[in-house]
């Protein structure tokens, strides 16, 4: 094969790739007339029934055209994944129009190329309007800046797959006047990032945020005798190594490219399917409409007896409602108190749900809703091949 033959090949493809673009920008049009159809007519936003025959329609075309179901399957839940995703933030700015402004300040932890950045492009990215990022260095600096306006959101890592909950966030959710008002989940994908020509065998120093080195911890035990130094941020690390000689950090490829890093050695998470979950928090607390995926997050404290946890974590069942995550935490200043965060699948303005919550506050000392959002933790359908 000459090297012209190569060029018109790639040329064809190219074209070929630039035609499905503008089909995948026709088809989310598309998909907004039938969110308004589903609004007007008060429909579920997901049909998963619709999803499934989809699917194994277009598995069966696209083995007739020589394709594998895996292949097809994965490309069309993604598809149908963004289409979900982009109708319900449609309906969440229908309902709440003067939360949902032409304008997004955000505030997150580090700076350009941190996860955290790069968690909130992906939740905004299907919410209309100017990103105004404001980076922070601290995880009470961002719910400050919420609480006293300069920031009408702010994204805050909860947990993630290898570390585990994020505790300091959960401390920091006891007493912070603000609402939890939306979920993103983001994949993690920690390189080990040094200036360009240096060798694994030259590095004596390691910079990362606590959160990367627990993630990676094997890979940092085989490296044997490397000094760690914890940074307030992935951005932060990113400058020391920069900074300092046979010294690298941990962080993604794509921040190590805005500042001059380059990727000595990548797939660093003890899990291969590393990701976090952050949440978004504001002011005030939205409307969550009835026709989405919905979750409830709240804080309790139960009686010091025994059964006092059992009991209330009954009326959940006896109500129905699917508890998705309880998380202990010490109460500051009190030795042996704890409290409970606990996530349901679950909407305040159902009537059960209201039920439960009274129900609730008979049975522990205190209860405080920190929000009712949005879940954006979709669930894939099943499809046998």
């Amino acid at each position: 094969m000459t090297n012209d033959v190569l060029n018109s090949l790639r040329h064809d493809i190219n074209e070929i790739d630039s035609d499905l673009l503008v089909l995948l920008a026709k088809r989310r049009r598309i998909s907004h007339g039938v969110v308004e159809y589903k609004i007007a007519n008060n429909k579920p936003i997901r049909d998963e029934a619709r999803e499934l025959a989809l699917l194994e329609k277009l598995i069966g075309y696209g083995k007739s055209l020589g394709l594998d179901a895996y292949y097809v399957n994965n490309v069309f839940q993604t598809i149908l994944e963004d289409s979900v995703l982009n109708q319900q933030a449609m309906l969440q700015k229908n309902l709440n129009p003067d939360v949902m402004s032409e304008t997004h300040r955000v505030a997150y932890l580090g700076g350009q190329g941190s996860y955290s950045q790069l968690a909130c492009h992906k939740y905004f990215s299907r919410r209309p309007g100017k990103l105004v990022e404001m980076g922070c260095s601290s995880f009470e600096q961002i719910t400050g800046k919420v609480e006293n306006g300069q920031a009408d959101f702010g994204l805050l890592p909860i947990e993630n797959t290898s570390s585990g909950s994020i505790n300091e966030v959960f401390d920091l959710l006891q007493h912070a006047q603000v609402s939890i008002v939306g979920e993103v989940t983001h994949s993690v994908e920690h390189c080990l990032l040094a200036t360009p020509d240096t060798e694994l065998s030259q590095i004596s120093k390691i910079f990362a945020h606590p959160q990367p080195f627990a993630q990676c911890s094997r890979f940092l035990q085989g490296l044997g005798d490397i000094q760690h130094e914890t940074c307030d941020s992935t951005s932060s690390a990113l400058q020391s190594a920069l900074d300092t000689p046979n010294s690298a950090a941990i962080g993604s490829a794509q921040a190590g490219k805005n500042v001059g890093l380059e990727v000595i050695k990548s797939g660093l998470a003890n899990q291969r399917e590393n990701h976090s979950r952050f949440i978004i928090v504001a002011r005030k607390p939205l409307h969550v409409s009835k026709q989405i995926p919905t979750k409830t997050s709240l804080i309790m404290a139960t009686k010091q007896q025994a059964g006092s946890l059992a009991d209330a974590l009954m009326i959940f069942k006896h109500h129905n409602i699917n508890l998705v995550k309880l998380e202990s935490r010490p109460v500051p200043g009190n030795p042996w108190e704890e409290v409970f965060y606990v996530d349901l699948e679950a909407n305040l303005v159902d009537s059960h749900v209201k039920h439960a919550l009274e129900e609730l506050k008979e049975h522990t000392q205190y209860v405080r809703v920190l929000g009712c959002y949005q879940s954006e933790s979709l669930q894939a359908v099943s499809v046998e091949s």
